[in-house]
């Protein structure tokens, strides 16, 4: 080391990030009792300790992904990398692939269906809209060799939900397989693996599971599985090869395949066990509710939601940035002035709209006041005519109206019983 390299070095101290309320298309916050495990000691991957808390994981994986697949796992790595395992094991060179591409993230699934050397076929939807059915239909009917479907189920670019029931019984229909992008749906609205016949399926633990990022939760059916086994050729990825990712999280005999992220998977454990303790559907309600009243919210601002009501994800909002105003000043100030993050639009929706998230921790009532009120102080400074207070009230309204529903459901299933 130079001395300058020296003197350059001794000016670092240790990093202490800033508390941020983090409410743009992820990372989400992180619950106490998750940074609370992440700090516990770290042990060996083959620990027998270890080793029973995998299969722990893995039992909790399969209540959130609402599945009985024996394959269903972490992938070590970001959403992105659960992306490139599902389409690198199950895409093969030649193979008739049909992608749906309706954002940022159908686009990359398709780069990853010419990567893999496979034949892709598009069926492109406007930005905003979700996948339509009947041009899914009308592809296979086109392409009657199509193998493989691949679209996503929760847009994150633009926060728009697409029918995945429909589109997997379309795509089984013609006997193909179908892979699902889950990254920002798991946790946050319905995602039934089983019911739906979803072959091969991937997430994030950095969005509605409320996790640290860098790691992809991802679900194969026994039907993908005999596809891989049954490959003539060796799958264009070690790391990612399903059979020998299998050795390492298998039921038996585990074989040391890498280095896992020990401390990682102790906090997806705590947070998939946070989403068990409050019950599945209770989350799916919670984004919903908290989604309700932020519309209320911003829509008594005079902003508009950029994907139309049927189709809007809770847990994503996108919205449109009104005419005359900096989108990125916004941006910036909420950061600056009130440690707030909200997300700018990406590609052709770039300085169009703010990308408000709701997930996992991030999702909560105060979370949804503090955001409102931010919002409004800094769009009256920038000349809008906005009414201190007026978007609390109507979120204020909206919890009220929906606590009245819970009740008289209530009042109701005590009458029946």
């Amino acid at each position: 080391m130079t001395l300058k390299q020296l003197a350059s070095t001794r000016k670092i101290t240790s990093f202490h990030p800033p508390q941020r309320t983090l409410m743009g298309p992820g990372p989400t916050e992180i619950h106490p009792r998750v940074l609370t495990t992440m700090s516990q000691p770290a042990i060996g991957y083959l620990d027998p300790v270890f080793v029973e808390m995998m299969e722990e994981l893995k039992a909790l994986l399969r209540y959130v992904y609402q599945t009985d697949n024996a394959l269903t796992f972490p992938v070590s790595g970001p959403g992105s990398v659960g992306m490139e395992y599902c389409f690198v094991n199950l895409v093969t060179p030649g193979m008739k692939v049909i992608v749906c591409r309706n954002g940022v993230f159908g686009g990359r699934m398709l780069e990853n269906v010419e990567r893999c050397g496979g034949v892709p076929v598009i069926v492109d939807d406007d930005w905003g809209k979700p996948v339509d059915p009947q041009k899914v239909e009308d592809a296979f009917k086109a392409n009657p060799d199509a193998k493989l479907l691949a679209f996503v189920h929760a847009e994150t670019s633009t926060g728009a939900q697409s029918d995945a029931k429909t589109l997997t019984a379309i795509a089984r229909k013609h006997g193909a397989m179908v892979i699902v992008d889950a990254v920002t749906s798991l946790g946050g609205t319905p995602v039934r693996v089983d019911e739906w016949g979803i072959d091969a399926i991937y997430s994030a633990s950095q969005k509605c599971l409320s996790c640290t990022p860098g790691l992809s939760p991802v679900s194969f059916s026994q039907r993908a599985v005999d596809f891989v086994k049954a490959r003539t050729e060796k799958v264009h990825s070690w790391f990612m090869d399903m059979t020998l990712l299998a050795s390492y999280w298998g039921n038996t005999n585990r074989t040391y395949h890498h280095t896992a992220p020990t401390n990682s998977l102790f906090a997806l454990h705590e947070a998939l066990l946070l989403i068990q303790e409050e019950g599945l559907d209770k989350s799916w309600a919670r984004h919903q509710r908290h989604h309700l009243a932020l519309k209320a919210g911003l829509e008594a601002m005079g902003l508009k939601f950029f994907v139309e009501e049927k189709y809007q994800l809770p847990q994503m909002n996108a919205v449109l940035c009104p005419t005359g105003v900096d989108e990125e000043l916004v941006r910036k100030s909420l950061l600056n002035e009130f440690g707030i993050e909200i997300g700018a639009g990406l590609g052709p929706l770039k300085g169009k709209i703010w990308r408000f998230g709701l997930m996992g921790y991030s999702c909560r009532p105060d979370n949804v006041m503090l955001c409102l009120s931010a919002l409004g102080s800094v769009l009256m400074d920038l000349g809008l005519a906005i009414k201190v207070g007026e978007a609390e009230a109507a979120a204020h309204q909206a919890y009220a109206t929906l606590h009245a529903a819970d009740a008289q459901h209530a009042r109701k299933k005590v009458a029946v019983a």
